[in-house]
Formats: C-alpha cells, sequence, structure tokens
C-alpha cells in the first residue's frame, strides 16, 4: 500500500508517492502562471491548474510503479483563493488569488461594519486583502452576473475534492483561513454570512483534517492510471500541512516554509487572540494536528521576488540549467559569499506582509553601484526576505511565543546558503528535516489518517521525522547582519511615501 500527497500552490502543483513507512518513492510537478491583469490583481485559470494536478498524479504513480497500491490522496492546498463555479464544479471565472490586493475598499467597509478587532476575535483573520471574504464581497460588488451564476464559491482543496469524487468538501483548516469562519464555534459564521447575503449552501461541508470524503469516481481512476478508487482525504491549508509534516504535533515548535510565499507557523494549544498578535496582523487558524491551532506570519511575496529575478534575469543560468541538468538557482548563487550583499532590498513586490500589511508597499533597491553584479542582486533578494522573517519573529516573540528552533520546509530549504543565512540573521537555529516537501508529507500523512492505516498520528509523525541538518548561528556573520538589520528596519518608512506616490 502507499499513500499520495498532492500539493496545489500558487505557482505550481506537485504530486508525492510515499509507502507507508513515508518514505518517498516518487514526485511529479508542473508550473503554471500568476495572470497580473491590473497592477493589483493576481487570478489563476483554475481549470488548468487541474488538467495539471491530474498529469502530476498520473506522472507520480507511473514513477513509482504503483497504480494499483495508492490507498488514500490527501490534498495540501494555498489559501484563500476563490473561484466560483457552476453545478458541474466547473469554473465561471479566473480564481483570485489570496496574493490579490484589490479589496482595499471592501476591507475598510468590513472595519465598519464589523470593526477590525472584533472580526480577528471572531475568525482569527486580521482586516487584510489575502482574505476570501472581502474577494467575495468584491465579486459580489463588481461582477453581479457572476455572484448570481455561482452555484457555490470553492476554495483550491474543495475544488479539487469535487473534482475527484463529485463532493464538496473542505477542511475545518482551510475554512479557518477564510474570514468566513467561525473560530470559537468551529464552523462557517452565521453572523457573516448574512452581512455578506451568502446562502450556506454557496460553501462547502465543513470537516476534520484526514476525514475520507469517498472514493475517486471510477471513470476518473481509470484516466489517470488507477487500477482502484483511492479514498480522497480533506487535508488542509499548504502551511499547516507542512507544519505536520515538519513535526509541529505540540504547542510551541515552529516552522519556517518558503515557497511562493514565505510563512512561519508557531503550533498553539488554544487561539491566543492578544493584543500583541492582533497589533501584528497575525493570522490565527486550526492546524490540521487535531487539538492545536496554529499563529501564521506571512510575506507573501517570498520565494516569487527570487522566482521573478531568474524568469527575467538571468536567462543564460536557465540555458545552462537546461542543457547541463543542473538547478539554476545553484547557478546563480554559485559565487555568493556569506558576508551581506553591497546592496539593500525592500521585497514588497505584492505589498508588505506582516507584521505592516501595507498594500500600497513596493519593492526597492538601494545601494547600487557600477561594481554590483548579477550574484549581489540575488543574494540581497534572500537577504530582504530574511530581514522580513526577523521582522516576524521578533513580533511572536513579544506576543509571548517563544522560538528555539526552526524546521525549514519548501522549495527554499534545499539551498544551504539560504538556511545558514536564516540562522545568521535571526539568531535562531534552523533545521532542515530529510523530506523538505513537508506539505505533500502531510497530506500524504492525513490520507492515512482517513484510510485506517494511521491511528497515532503524534507517533506517526516522530517516527519517521528525520533531521538531515541544523545550522547554527555564526556569531560572526551575525554580528555583520545584527548593523545591517537595523538599517534595513529604516527602509520601508524611509520610502513608504515615495512608493504611495508611485
Amino acid at each position: 500500500m502507499a499513500l499520495l500527497g498532492l500539493d496545489i500552490g500558487t505557482t505550481g502543483c506537485k504530486a508525492h508517492v510515499f509507502d507507508n513507512d513515508l518514505y518517498l518513492k516518487a514526485s511529479a510537478k508542473r508550473e503554471y502562471p500568476v495572470e497580473i491583469p491590473h497592477p493589483s490583481w493576481a487570478e489563476q485559470d483554475a481549470e488548468r491548474v487541474w488538467k495539471l494536478a491530474k498529469e502530476c498524479i498520473k506522472e507520480s504513480i507511473h514513477k513509482a510503479d504503483i497504480s494499483n497500491e495508492i490507498t488514500a490522496i490527501g490534498l495540501s492546498v494555498q489559501g484563500e483563493a476563490i473561484t466560483p463555479v457552476d453545478k458541474g464544479g466547473n469554473a465561471i471565472r479566473a480564481t483570485i488569488l489570496g496574493m490579490d490586493t484589490r479589496t482595499d475598499s471592501q476591507n475598510n467597509q468590513l472595519r465598519k461594519e464589523f470593526g477590525a478587532e472584533k472580526l480577528f476575535k471572531h475568525t482569527g483573520m486580521p482586516v487584510h486583502t489575502i482574505n476570501t471574504l472581502p474577494k467575495l464581497l468584491w465579486i459580489k460588488e463588481n461582477e453581479k452576473d457572476i455572484w448570481n451564476e455561482a452555484d457555490k464559491f470553492l476554495l483550491y482543496e474543495d475544488f479539487v475534492i469535487n473534482k475527484l469524487t463529485g463532493t464538496t468538501a473542505i477542511s475545518k483548516c482551510l475554512a479557518s483561513r477564510t474570514q468566513l469562519y467561525d473560530l470559537e464555534n468551529e464552523k462557517w459564521s452565521e453572523m457573516i454570512l448574512d452581512v455578506l447575503e451568502l446562502d450556506l449552501s454557496k460553501l462547502a461541508d465543513v470537516f476534520p483534517s484526514g476525514t475520507n470524503v469517498g472514493p475517486m469516481r471510477k471513470e476518473l481512476a481509470e484516466e489517470l492510471g488507477f487500477s482502484n478508487q483511492p479514498i480522497i482525504a480533506t487535508g488542509g491549508h499548504d502551511q499547516a500541512c507542512g507544519a505536520l509534516g515538519a513535526g509541529l504535533v505540540e504547542p510551541g515548535l515552529a516552522m519556517v516554509s518558503t515557497g511562493t510565499a514565505e510563512v512561519v507557523e508557531v503550533a498553539m494549544d488554544a487561539p491566543h487572540l492578544n493584543q500583541t498578535l492582533y497589533d501584528g496582523n497575525m493570522s490565527i487558524y486550526q492546524h490540521t494536528f487535531p487539538g492545536l491551532y496554529v499563529v501564521m506570519t506571512l510575506n507573501q511575496s517570498g520565494g516569487f521576488v527570487l522566482r521573478w529575478f531568474r524568469d527575467t534575469f538571468c536567462e543564460i543560468e536557465m540555458e545552462k540549467a537546461t542543457s547541463g541538468g543542473e538547478d539554476a538557482y545553484d547557478l546563480i548563487f554559485q559565487d555568493a559569499e556569506m558576508a551581506p550583499s553591497p546592496i539593500m532590498i525592500l521585497p514588497h513586490f505584492f505589498g508588505s506582509g506582516t507584521p505592516f500589511f501595507d498594500t500600497q508597499s513596493k519593492g526597492a533597491v538601494v545601494g547600487l553601484t557600477f561594481a554590483t553584479t548579477k550574484t549581489d542582486f540575488a543574494k540581497a533578494i534572500i537577504e530582504a526576505l530574511t530581514m522580513e522573517l526577523r521582522l516576524n519573529l521578533e513580533i511572536l516573540q513579544d506576543g509571548g511565543i517563544l522560538i528555539d528552533e526552526l524546521r525549514a520546509i519548501g522549495g527554499g530549504a534545499k539551498s544551504e546558503l539560504w538556511l545558514q543565512l536564516k540562522a545568521d540573521i535571526t539568531g535562531i537555529p534552523v533545521t532542515a528535516p530529510e523530506v523538505t516537501e513537508a506539505a505533500g508529507m502531510g497530506a500524504a500523512v492525513l490520507g492515512g489518517v482517513a484510510a485506517g492505516i494511521f491511528s497515532d498520528l503524534t507517533e506517526v509523525i516522530k517516527t519517521h521525522l528525520k533531521i538531515k541538518k541544523v545550522y547554527k548561528p555564526n556569531l560572526g556573520n551575525k554580528a555583520l547582519f545584527d548593523e545591517r538589520y537595523a538599517v534595513y528596519k529604516k527602509l520601508y518608512p524611509t520610502v513608504k511615501e515615495i512608493n504611495r506616490q508611485l
């Protein structure tokens, strides 16, 4: 028997096949674009994502050569993105992604209607353009035909589950990231749906992570090359699935996930909705692990900035990587040193994330000279992202959350340079699990729970989590980056007004 974790991210999807000992047997991945039809918009073709997800599933089981052994499939998905669908579950407009920032006016309405602090205490979500609630309000106000025509409004988890099974189901974990969810009573919020004038039937039914939704549709199983009909399980938000895969099964454990966005998650035994976390715009929602919650920081530009740099300026490295079977990022950073880059970047390419949540902020570069190299620029990007990480860690610590170790997952966890930078800049040891694609593993584990393969989730994770390496802060480098961090904290307030004028 084997398990499959399907990870639907913002810029790509992956399918990972694990055996029952959670050994990774095979993977497949596809990339897809984020469409920017207007400067503040970020949209995606959900049907294209589904097509590529099917390709990943098919390729991964072919590589693993176990098409008749996949017992269950669990899902790890990007959060907040909303897709109106018809009665057949087909998208009737482009998905509005979490990183979309068009909803400033809708958020102002929500502040007037509810009050920002009341919304935070009710849903765990700060008022921000990332949330699903203001996106729905935008559709209602600007696309009345879509609002009236839609049979349901789905996130990627329930969208894909519906494609797989014909049933709409969403995890409590992902539902609690929408700002439509009553965190205390663990259900869709009647108060918010009443104000939005959205009938409950327009949303998917909510279940705990690791729930058996049903078997894969027979015709789809045949199309994908299965000789059986695997169980489909609710999973959760990709960051919370990653937190599960990284071993966050006890309060106080922390993870940093570096993918399209960069996120820190810390497990909690209860939703501690204190003033410091509210002021820092932190979000709090249900974990994929039963009985736990997570507090999350967000830099929504994250690794997407590095991908933009690669795709825009590194054509030579990408061609060499393709012809030589290498990684383009390895070529980009091959001459990088551990000392700070001579230039500094503000990585607010999609506005700032936590703690500022300034949607009008934009990227900036300072310190350029004719001596600046491509490597200097690339190194400055990952330094800037890590400075943002440190800003957020300090807010968490001020909010009473102690972090002694960061477990690193995601694409960025494959870079030893970046992991050492995280340790040097934050002053916190960074550990790298052997399986950096922890979100896929977390989803697979939840599939195993749904199938009855795993009964003790804590024991499963602790038994199979293996740490590959620990990166401890280099005190000499840390002293240099402490000086640079003091300068970095001045950058956003210095260019804030200029960016607004632009």
